[in-house]
């Protein structure tokens, strides 16, 4: 069986992005790379968003980029600008296009279904797979989405819908979320924030319909694309074994408190590139731990407080918004962290830290 000096498990996000972020800065071109991926065909099946608080390599697969936000408490709506760092959305199928394109062009690279059917012994192995299972308690960032396309203008394309709270809560955490690409389409997501084991809200599509028509009074749309995905937030207890090293969601880039992952994939990756050559002797990459530690307590007073989710969301924005933005993207100050605290109920935080 083949040895290869690096193996990634994993032909997603996290393993395409670590094999790219490789290949340009021609890490590997003494080097051989397996990508040990099972799907049949890439093809668009996620979307990606986050604010661009850093520069990466994938600006030519962004689909939308937007400057002003807006976020939704049953009574309120505030509007955000966020022109510095603007909110991007990248389309997943143009992202594997480009990094699968370019990853053929090198000979050192081969494609696997199976980690059997290579040589593990003497690799380096990059591993994007969870291997832990869903604990009962465990909170997840659980949704469902279509691409809606409208017969006449109806969209505002320049604002995008971050959490709107306006919605039956069923003693959970539930809000929409709106990506208006033209007038006339848009990717419309109903998102919770859950056990994955209550089947309460998993009637995905009848709350699309019902937000559709009765929220946004779309009485009539053409459906062009869906997705569903669940999202951890908790991190992972992956058994550690030697010359491997866990990368994306399973190496705990996923921030618990947002679900967002694609920039800290992005950094992680730049992090193995900058040190491969001795990856071995290398401290991990991790999110600074404060955000873990702050992030458990939010999470604690949102598993116990979920009817007053959409106003502690609104609150928070209450701030400024590069502060905010700043926080919930892992590159807060500790002066910008202290004016999203004291924006909090304290009570209801200070219950949580004991």
């Amino acid at each position: 069986m083949r040895e290869f000096d690096y193996i990634i498990i994993g032909g997603g996000c996290a393993g395409l992005s670590l094999a790219y972020e490789l290949e340009i800065y021609e890490k590997l071109k003494n080097k051989t790379l397996a990508i040990i991926e099972p799907r049949e065909e890439y093809k668009r099946d996620k979307t990606w968003s986050f604010w661009r608080v850093f520069n990466h390599n994938f600006e030519d697969c962004v689909k939308k980029s937007w400057d002003t936000f807006t976020i939704n408490s049953p009574s309120q709506t505030k509007y955000v600008e966020c022109k510095e760092t603007p909110y991007q959305t990248i389309d997943s199928g143009m992202f594997y296009e480009k990094i699968i394109s370019k990853l053929k062009l090198n000979k050192n690279i081969y494609f696997f279904k199976n980690i059997n059917e290579i040589n593990q012994n003497n690799s380096i192995i990059f591993n994007s797979v969870n291997e832990s299972k869903n604990i009962e308690g465990n909170l997840w960032q659980h949704f469902y989405g279509v691409e809606i396309e409208t017969p006449n203008n109806f969209f505002d394309e320049g604002i995008f819908n971050l959490m709107d709270f306006a919605c039956d809560q069923r003693n959970r955490v539930h809000f929409f979320y709106t990506l208006p690409f033209t007038k006339r389409s848009a990717l419309i997501e109903t998102t919770w924030i859950s056990e994955l084991n209550n089947n309460s809200p998993n009637d995905y599509e009848f709350q699309i319909d019902n937000y559709l028509s009765n929220h946004l009074n779309i009485r009539q749309c053409k459906i062009n694309y869906k997705e569903q995905g669940a999202i951890p937030l908790f991190r992972q207890n992956n058994i550690r074994k030697e010359n491997e090293i866990y990368i994306g969601s399973a190496g705990d880039m996923t921030r618990l408190s947002t679900g967002y992952t694609f920039l800290n994939i992005q950094e992680q990756s730049k992090y193995i590139r900058e040190n491969i050559e001795n990856i071995k002797k290398t401290k991990l990459f991790k999110i600074n731990e404060k955000y873990d530690f702050l992030d458990k307590i939010f999470l604690r007073v949102l598993k116990n407080n979920s009817r007053e989710m959409g106003n502690i969301f609104y609150k928070m924005f209450e701030c400024k918004s590069s502060s905010v933005i700043n926080f919930l993207s892992n590159k807060s100050t500790i002066y910008q962290d202290i004016s999203i605290i004291s924006k909090m109920p304290k009570l209801m935080f200070l219950k949580q830290l004991f």
